[in-house]
């Protein structure tokens, strides 16, 4: 096996390793006796080293769900899609994304940077890639479950 290929096959493993902590975590906050439910900031930030907490819901079960990312700066994914759609908002930093079919290829320099109050729209099996460069990141994502990604293989 190249290194190529072997630096290929970790690449893939390790974003699915980051894809797939999102549905490692229990939801932060249960709701009341009358079903509402508030989260404040500190209960939103992962405590345990992760970087996703599960806001509402359940990524791997039937329904809704709410997901906070918070990437460290340097960090992010590789070229992969999800079989539902997916609803994001910015919240703080400047995160980086590349969309569409030339987001097959992994390739930093083609990310284009958004901002805190960006949303963004990922259609069901939409392949793309994104990351936090410079700063810490904070997105929070929705969507109906159950929900798959699947990575894309890298030449």
């Amino acid at each position: 096996m190249t290194f190529k290929r072997i630096l290929t096959l970790a690449s893939i493993l390790f974003a699915g390793l980051i894809i797939s902590i999102q549905t490692l975590s229990a939801q932060v906050v249960e709701p009341d006796e009358h079903d509402f439910m508030v989260a404040t900031p500190d209960q939103l930030h992962p405590e345990d080293g992760s970087i996703t907490t599960v806001i509402y819901g359940d990524p791997s079960k039937s329904g809704i769900y709410v997901i906070q990312i918070t990437w460290p700066p340097g960090r992010g994914s590789r070229p992969h899609y999800h079989n539902q759609a997916r609803y994001i908002n910015v919240l703080s930093g400047t995160w980086y994304v590349h969309t569409g079919p030339e987001s097959d290829t992994y390739d930093p320099d083609a990310m284009t940077a958004v901002g805190p109050g960006t949303f963004i729209y990922e259609p069901p099996n939409g392949h793309h890639y994104d990351m936090a460069k410079d700063e810490e990141v904070v997105v929070q994502i929705f969507g109906m479950g159950p929900v798959v990604t699947t990575s894309i293989a890298q030449d």
